[in-house]
């Protein structure tokens, strides 16, 4: 019975193709707007799933925070210094390793080619810290950093800028900022991320970074440090607060002038963000969802007063009231449900589309339509055509035989 009674729904929808069409445009729209949105979003947090995973759940970072002090034109940050990560590594027993971070931007030069890329000056130990390591040549030894050596590690990405492909980068030498440096490895490709290429970054000696650009520099530092393995993260706060508040002489009372992040924190911040963002833009389209709803229960109104005469001759020859309203609910929910596969694949694409649109301005990872967001929606399009179509399909069971007989 119910094979057959989606046969009929199906012939009813093919014969009034677009009609069919027109009223499932809603619910096509709705679908495909939330599966856009959720596949962009998935997207991004499928990738910052896995970058944060590649550096493992035994890193944690520091970083100045003004707090209140905050001015949007006169920033002053507070100190944080290689000295203060050092005493936290020797002071602390959760702590196993660290690098300090000098970001900056600067302008490389390489014969004719010019790329400003983003530049680290980080200790030997960054490979370890971020599991980020070089595929050709070498990193930084202990006696690069005594000796403050010129040398410099390249991303692919800033090394092809370059015009200095793979293994021919290695023992060149390049201008940063315009000081010669000599390239000594090439690290893995990573991607990007959020707009920022991973790869399209320039390594220093942090030694080498503090002499060429100042101590004075090398004052407001972002610090990264790697645990213990099995060291607990309540643990590690707690010895890194310890003794990063001696250092500033921050006295009881007196409100941190550095902040901590784990990375567990720091995926569970953006992954909390982006699903807000989901729900929220899911929330909007939903009134789409809800006029095709609407937009389902006219045509199934219209239909069963087109189809009267079926209805008397279905009911005259011993169809029961039961079996008229699973054929015109099965009709509302096929309507429906074939809106929402559309509006599925229309979403995907959409998403693909606008993450293409968008690869200039942004860098977005690929997008990402999980097995739930389809299911959901489709069973959301099924619902919507039980909760719609059960007042046309209820008047068409009600429909007495011999007055539906006699209708014109």
């Amino acid at each position: 019975m119910f094979v057959e009674n989606l046969k009929i729904a199906l012939r009813a929808i093919a014969a009034n193709k677009m009609r069919s069409l027109l009223t499932v445009l809603g619910v096509m729209i709705g679908v495909a707007a939330v599966i856009a949105v959720v596949s962009l979003v998935q997207g991004m947090q499928y990738k910052l799933s896995n970058d944060l995973n590649t550096i493992g759940s035994n890193y944690i970072e520091v970083f100045p925070d003004p707090g209140e002090e905050r001015n949007p034109f006169l920033q002053r940050l507070p100190d944080l210094t290689a000295d203060d990560a050092e005493a936290v590594r020797k002071g602390t027993t959760a702590i196993a390793e660290f690098t300090p971070m000098y970001i900056r931007n600067s302008e490389m030069k390489y014969g004719s080619a010019r790329h400003t890329a983003q530049s680290f000056g980080v200790s030997g130990a960054y490979q370890d810290v971020f599991n980020h390591w070089v595929d050709h040549g070498r990193f930084f030894t202990p006696v690069d950093e005594e000796s403050k050596k010129r040398i410099a590690v390249l991303g692919p990405q800033a090394a092809n800028k370059l015009g200095l492909p793979g293994t021919e980068s290695i023992g060149k030498e390049i201008q940063i900022d315009g000081t010669t440096f000599t390239v000594v490895g090439i690290t893995e490709k990573k991607g990007g991320s959020f707009g920022k290429d991973q790869d399209d970054i320039v390594m220093i000696p942090f030694t080498t970074a503090s002499t060429i650009y100042g101590a004075e520099n090398m004052k407001k530092l972002v610090l990264a440090f790697q645990m213990r393995q099995g060291a607990d993260l309540d643990l590690a706060r707690e010895q890194v607060t310890e003794v990063l508040r001696a250092r500033h002489h921050l006295k009881k009372g007196e409100r941190d002038d550095f902040r901590i992040l784990a990375q567990e924190e720091i995926l569970k911040a953006i992954s909390g963000a982006l699903t807000t963002t989901t729900v929220v833009m899911g929330a909007i389209v939903g009134i789409a969802l809800l006029v095709g709803g609407i937009g389902i229960m006219n045509i199934m109104l219209v239909s069963v007063t087109e189809r009267t005469r079926e209805i008397g001759i279905r009911k005259s020859i011993g169809a029961r009231r039961g079996d008229v309203l699973l054929q015109f609910l099965i009709e509302a929910i096929a309507l429906s449900g074939i809106g929402g596969a559309i509006g599925i694949l229309g979403g995907y694409l959409m998403a693909e589309i606008a993450r293409l649109a968008l690869k200039k301005l942004v860098e977005l990872p690929p997008v990402h339509t999980p097995i739930w967001a389809m299911a959901l929606a489709f069973g959301f399009c099924a619902i919507l055509g039980i909760i719609f179509g059960i007042y046309p399909a209820a008047k068409a069971s009600k429909l007495d035989p011999i007055e539906a007989l006699r209708y014109e």
